[in-house]
């Protein structure tokens, strides 16, 4: 795909995440990686919403600035899910309300921290991790969200948001809004004695749908 049909489609997935609440204001970001081995990036505190693809923000393998709009504080956050999963083809990072609220819950499972609610999100998420906060931007954050990049493709950020990444930005859009459909739905069982899908039926649709 050509870099003018990925900022097209940057545009297109942008809007459709902002209309529908999945973050607001300039929060946010998503990339889509090049054929040079660089990437395209939202720009900082650029709304969602509102994106041109003239200023959508390019930059080379190593980070530097080749065009576009100034980059995002969280550029070596995509950079690092990149380097830790070369298979990856886009990163998108949200603060959906509803994963942000889960990450601020106490007594999480760090290293699976939502349950197998539906057959959905064992397809397109399976585990999520956990990340200990940071601040926004910390290179510490980065490093730690490139190491569990390493066995996770979703990672959930205390009291931030979640980075999911997918084999091309469909992909990785349609994982994110599944994380935050399961994380609302986590949140309305709160406290309910309900059922998880069973170890084997987990087992099934990885069988079927790959893990």
């Amino acid at each position: 795909m050509s870099q003018d049909a990925l900022r097209q489609e940057m545009v297109m997935h942008g809007k459709s995440l902002f209309e529908r609440g999945y973050t607001a204001g300039g929060s946010g970001n998503i990339s889509v990686k090049t054929a040079d081995g660089g990437m395209l990036m939202t720009p900082t505190n650029s709304c969602l919403g509102r994106l041109e693809p003239e200023a959508i923000t390019r930059l080379d393998g190593k980070g530097n600035h080749l065009a576009g709009g100034k980059p995002s504080k969280e550029s070596v956050l995509h950079r690092a899910v990149y380097q830790a999963r070369p298979e990856t083809g886009a990163v998108v990072h949200l603060h959906s309300p509803h994963a942000v609220a889960v990450s601020c819950l106490k007594g999480l499972d760090p290293a699976n921290v939502l349950p197998p609610i539906t057959p959905y999100f064992v397809m397109r998420i399976g585990h999520l991790a956990l990340a200990p906060y940071f601040p926004p931007g910390d290179e510490a954050m980065a490093q730690a969200v490139g190491e569990l990049a390493c066995d996770y493709h979703a990672v959930l950020l205390a009291h931030h948001g979640v980075v999911v990444a997918g084999k091309d930005l469909t992909n990785a859009v349609y994982a994110a809004e599944e994380l935050e459909e399961t994380a609302r739905l986590f949140l309305l069982l709160e406290g309910r004695d309900y059922k998880t899908l069973s170890p084997e039926q987990v087992q099934e649709l990885k069988n079927r749908f790959g893990d």
